[in-house]
């Protein structure tokens, strides 16, 4: 007997497109779509997706009550076995919806679910102990083995073998704990871990303690009279045509840009790059993402001395925190040697 898998998936992997379609309405459709058919094969037979639920990014975070319900009637018709979504890699939005989908489904049918995502998507802190989220790549290069790993979690939970640990399955740790009985005591272990670390040999802690990037805050700026201040943009403004080619999710780099005799990022010069939000509003107007248009007022008004003739934009949506921590260094490093004395950053 062959279980029947109903496959969860955003209007970009269905084909219908990209940001501008986001807003496309869930709708239900037979059999394998995009990806499907990569986890149709990992899962060799055992498993097959009988049907495909499609929604856009924008649609489910904009009306995410309404979408639920819509998307799991969708799926209560298809008599599903089990619940597959994604792999959303790094795409937030995708991945707060596939795992607002795959809690959903849990508490309501009561069957089987995983996802897939990077362990810095916003959906995998939200929703991994709702469901499996199998560890991914930041993209879809490692789709591959994405839906290998999300196929083997869900044949087990299927038959009823037991799921090893984050380490042993690759899925995002749940942060639940689950007691296990040990040949030897906490005492003694802890002390062996402990002669391990002052030999300098490797070991490995029972119970790691998460690790938060502390960032201690600058003095405030006395004299704000006499103060530079740059503009700095993770909403992805840019020139118009992105000289740059910053891209529109998982940034690798950054621009610099000129705001000499600018008074107003107006829509004829400056546009957005981002692809994690509606860009209509930002394209209408880039001073609502970049307020050029009140930082010179305030310029002019006296509030500071001077708003620095440069700009850096980039586009948050997926970055990686390696690269965002490089971008900034850089800027950083570039606004001291130019002499500005405090940054204004805008997102989205």
């Amino acid at each position: 007997m062959s279980y029947r898998i109903v496959h969860y998936i955003n209007q970009f992997f269905a084909g219908i497109g990209g940001e501008e379609k986001a807003d496309h309405k869930p709708e239900a459709r037979e059999g394998v779509v995009g990806p499907g058919l990569a986890l149709n094969a990992a899962m060799k037979g055992r498993a097959e997706i009988v049907g495909t639920v499609i929604c856009g990014d924008s649609y489910f975070a904009e009306n995410m009550d309404k979408a639920s319900a819509e998307i799991l009637e969708m799926i209560r018709k298809f008599s599903p076995d089990a619940v597959v979504a994604g792999p959303a890699f790094n795409a937030g939005r995708y991945g707060t919806a596939s795992g607002a989908v795959l809690e959903i489904v849990a508490k309501e049918f009561g069957i089987p679910v995983v996802g897939g995502m990077y362990p810095e998507n916003p959906g995998a802190e939200l929703y991994r102990k709702s469901a499996y989220i199998f560890k991914t790549s930041d993209s879809a290069r490692g789709m591959g083995p994405a839906v290998q790993g999300m196929a083997t979690l869900i044949l087990k939970q299927l038959d009823g073998e037991k799921i090893g640990s984050p380490d042993e399955e690759g899925y995002i740790e749940r942060g639940i704990r689950k007691n296990v009985f040990l040949e030897k005591v906490g005492g003694e272990r802890a002390a062996e871990m402990l002669a391990k670390k002052l030999r300098g040999e490797p070991f490995k802690t029972e119970y790691p303690m998460p690790v938060f990037d502390r960032v201690a805050p600058n003095p405030p700026i006395l004299d704000m009279k006499n103060a530079v201040v740059a503009l700095v943009t993770s909403g992805g403004i840019v020139p118009k045509g992105n000289p740059d080619h910053i891209e529109a999710s998982s940034a690798t780099h950054y621009g610099e840009y000129s705001l000499a005799g600018v008074m107003t990022a107006d829509e004829a010069h400056y546009e957005t790059a981002h692809g994690g939000y509606d860009p209509t509003y930002a394209n209408k107007n880039p001073n609502r993402v970049l307020p050029v248009d009140v930082m010179r007022q305030l310029e002019k008004e006296g509030v500071f001395k001077k708003l620095h003739e440069k700009f850096y934009a980039t586009v948050g949506n997926g970055t990686s925190v390696g690269n965002t921590k490089k971008f900034g260094e850089e800027i950083v490093g570039k606004l001291k040697k130019d002499g500005v004395d405090a940054v204004i950053v805008t997102s989205t």
